[in-house]
């Protein structure tokens, strides 16, 4: 399994009644996909350029599909970039994948045995690992997990990660993660001083 597989499992274990929202996921996700692109070494940050290595096969379908899509020619991407970019409907392709890999099953009305809407987590070794990743507070994880509104880190497991490139990759996230909600606020002030027009006339 992998990080953003991990920290997918652990949005819908730890949160299943109070969702997050999916476009912070989605951009978590996509940070968790450098991550783990940094520890396969498929790339190196250059600042917060992303920069490729030569192609090597991954095992995680998504991840590969990840690098695939890289931009390998100068200037590269920056680590902001890939994630508005690759982070676009992110927390779907990860969802349909668990599906798909039968991790993840529609639920059953209560009264009725129809297939509803609404999806949940099966028992499985990949749950088990992500729930132990989340229960052991794995620093990267737990800080990628904050950053898509799923509980919080101290300033102490924050310092926990002392890799300049992961501790980067985090930093742009939370960034993301937080410009990403100053547009939700504008459009709600927008949308209600809209209606308020609509009222008066």
């Amino acid at each position: 399994m992998s990080t953003p597989r991990d920290l997918m499992i652990v949005a819908m274990d730890v949160a299943p009644d109070r969702p997050v929202e999916t476009g912070d996921l989605s951009l978590a996700l996509a940070g968790a996909e450098v991550i783990d692109l940094i520890a396969a070494e498929a790339v190196a940050l250059d600042g917060d350029l992303i920069v490729p290595n030569s192609q090597v096969p991954l095992e995680d379908g998504l991840l590969n599909e990840a690098s695939a899509s890289l931009v390998r020619e100068t200037p590269y991407e920056s680590v902001e970039d890939w994630l508005w970019r690759r982070g676009r409907g992110l927390s779907s392709d990860y969802l349909a994948a668990l599906e798909k890999e039968g991790l993840v099953a529609r639920q059953r009305g209560r009264w009725i045995p129809v297939r509803t809407g609404r999806t949940a987590l099966v028992d499985s070794p990949a749950r088990s690992r992500a729930a132990a990743r989340w229960a052991e507070r794995e620093p990267v994880l737990a800080q990628l997990a904050a950053a898509a509104g799923i509980g919080e880190v101290s300033d102490e497991e924050s310092a926990q990660v002392t890799d300049e490139s992961l501790d980067t990759v985090l930093a742009v996230v939370h960034d993301a993660v937080t410009e990403l909600e100053a547009v939700r606020q504008r459009k709600t002030v927008e949308d209600a001083a809209y209606d308020n027009v609509w009222r008066g006339m």
